[in-house]
C-alpha cells in the first residue's frame, strides 16, 4: 500500500493529525527507507477493566499494525499513580501502586482482543512498556532537569488548567508534571506518532516539544474522538455505568448495543467495528433515507461488535436471544426474582413506592439517580408497558415483571 493510500485509511474518524501535512512525508520516508512508524499509546490503568471507549485507539493501533508499522503501548503505572486531570475541572484521585499494578494486569490481558500480540510476519509483535521502566531510575535532579525545559506559562495554556486557575481552583504541581511525564514517554520510546483522545492534544505536543528538545524528530500527534457511552450523551466510563465492557458476556454485550440512541449508531459503526469507510457510507445513506429501519442496522452493530470479541457463533445466539426477549417480548424460564423487603428497605413509602425503588432494590440501577435517568431515557417496562414517568407508583401487593435497558427481573409481593 502506497503512502497515500495509508494515509487515507490511518486518518479515517480522527480528529486532528498535527501538524498538518507532516504525516504523509513521515509515511514516504518510512516507504523509502523500508522503515515502520513506530506508533505510541498510553493507557493509565486507573479501572480494572477497558470498555469500548478504549478500544478506539486500540483499532487504529491494529490499522497501523497490519500495515507493518511498530505498535508501542505505555502501560503507565506511574502516570497513573499522578492522574491525568484533563478535561476535569479537578485532580483526579491518586491511585496506590498496588491498584495500579492489579489494574495493569488486566488491561495487558484485554488489550490483545483488538491488537495481535504476536502476528505472523511481517507484521510485528507489539512492544509493551511500562513508564516506570525509566521513571523510576529518575533523580530528583534528573525530575528538576524535566521541569525545567517547560515553563508554567504554557502548562496554564492547556484548558482546564486554565479554567481552574481563572476560578482560583487549586493546582497541585504533582498535576503539572503529568503532561511532562506522558510527553517523556515519547522521547524515552522514540515516537513517530501518538494517538490520544481529543482533550489529550495538549500533552501529545508536550510530547513534540520534548523530542525535538531531545534532538529527535517530533512525533506526529494524533487525536480521536470520544466514544459517548450508551446513554449517547455522556463519554463512555464506568463511574457512570454507561459502559460497553470488552470483557462483557455476549447477551450484555449485544444488549448494551441495542440501547444506544439511534443518533450515535453511525459514530459507533466508525470508531469500534472494523467496517471500511464505503460500508459506513452506505449505512449512514440507509440511515438517512429511510431505505433501513434503525432497528435492523442496530442489530447488525451489535452483531459485528459481539462477534469482534466474542467470535459469530456467539453473536448470532446473542442477537437470537435478545430477539427472544425483548423484540419478540418473550418471557424466559429462568428469570431471576426480587422481594417485597427489598423494596421496603429502599423506598421513602413502603406501602406506595416508586418505581425507582424497584430499580435499586431489584440491582437493575446503582442508585436512584441514575434509576430516574433510565426512566427518562425510556428504557424502563414494567408489566410489558413503558414507564415514563420516574414517580410512576407500582402496587407492591401484586407480582410484577421489570424490564430495565437489557435486564429482565421479576418482582414478588412475598416477603423474603
Amino acid at each position: 500500500m502506497t503512502a497515500e493510500q495509508q494515509l487515507e485509511l490511518l486518518t479515517a474518524g480522527t480528529e486532528d493529525v498535527l501538524p498538518e501535512g507532516a504525516f504523509l512525508e513521515r509515511l514516504r520516508i518510512a516507504e523509502r527507507e523500508r522503515r515502520p512508524l513506530r506508533v505510541k499509546q498510553g493507557f493509565d490503568p486507573t479501572a480494572p477493566d477497558i470498555h469500548l471507549g478504549h478500544s478506539v485507539g486500540l483499532r487504529k493501533l491494529r490499522q497501523f499494525q497490519d500495515l507493518g508499522h511498530q505498535v508501542v503501548l505505555i502501560v503507565g503505572d506511574y502516570t497513573g499513580m499522578v492522574g491525568d486531570p484533563s478535561g476535569r475541572n479537578k485532580a483526579r484521585p491518586q491511585l496506590t501502586a498496588d491498584v495500579v499494578e492489579a489494574n495493569a494486569r488486566t488491561y495487558l490481558a484485554q488489550f490483545f482482543k483488538v491488537l495481535e500480540e504476536r502476528p505472523a510476519p511481517p507484521r510485528l509483535p507489539v512492544e509493551v512498556h511500562r513508564n516506570g521502566d525509566w521513571f523510576s531510575k529518575m533523580s530528583f535532579m534528573d525530575v528538576l532537569r524535566l521541569a525545567g525545559q517547560y515553563t508554567v506559562a504554557r502548562m496554564l495554556e492547556r484548558d482546564d488548567f486554565a479554567q481552574r486557575y481563572a476560578a482560583k481552583q487549586p493546582i497541585s504541581i504533582h498535576e503539572l508534571m503529568y503532561p511532562l511525564m506522558q510527553g517523556y514517554d515519547s522521547v524515552a520510546i522514540r515516537a513517530d506518532v501518538e494517538l490520544g483522545a481529543t482533550e489529550q492534544k495538549f500533552t501529545l505536543l508536550v510530547g513534540r516539544a520534548l523530542q525535538e528538545l531531545h534532538g529527535q524528530t517530533p512525533q506526529i500527534a494524533m487525536t480521536l474522538p470520544v466514544l459517548p457511552g450508551t446513554d449517547g450523551v455522556q463519554r463512555m466510563g464506568k463511574s457512570l455505568g454507561n459502559y460497553i465492557g470488552v470483557t462483557d458476556a455476549p447477551a450484555d454485550m449485544f444488549g448494551k448495543v441495542m440501547s444506544l440512541p439511534d443518533a450515535v449508531m453511525p459514530l459507533y459503526w466508525r470508531l469500534v467495528t472494523d467496517a471500511t469507510p464505503p460500508e459506513v457510507a452506505e449505512i449512514e445513506r440507509a440511515l438517512g433515507s429511510g431505505t433501513a429501519h434503525p432497528m435492523e442496522i442496530k442489530k447488525r452493530l451489535g452483531r459485528r461488535i459481539t462477534g469482534l470479541y466474542h467470535g459469530e457463533a456467539a453473536a448470532e445466539q446473542a442477537q437470537r436471544d435478545f430477539e427472544t426477549q425483548f423484540s419478540k417480548r418473550g418471557v424466559p424460564d429462568n428469570v431471576g426474582e426480587f422481594y417485597r423487603t427489598a423494596v421496603d428497605s429502599v423506598a421513602k413509602n413502603p406501602d406506595k413506592p416508586l418505581v425507582i425503588d424497584y430499580l435499586v432494590a431489584s440491582g437493575i440501577c446503582d442508585s436512584k439517580s441514575s434509576a430516574r435517568r433510565l426512566v427518562e431515557q425510556g428504557g424502563v417496562d414494567v408489566d410489558q408497558v413503558r414507564v415514563d414517568s420516574p414517580l410512576f407508583e407500582v402496587d407492591p401487593g401484586s407480582d410484577h415483571l421489570f424490564r430495565g435497558g437489557r435486564k429482565l427481573l421479576r418482582y414478588r409481593s412475598l416477603a423474603k
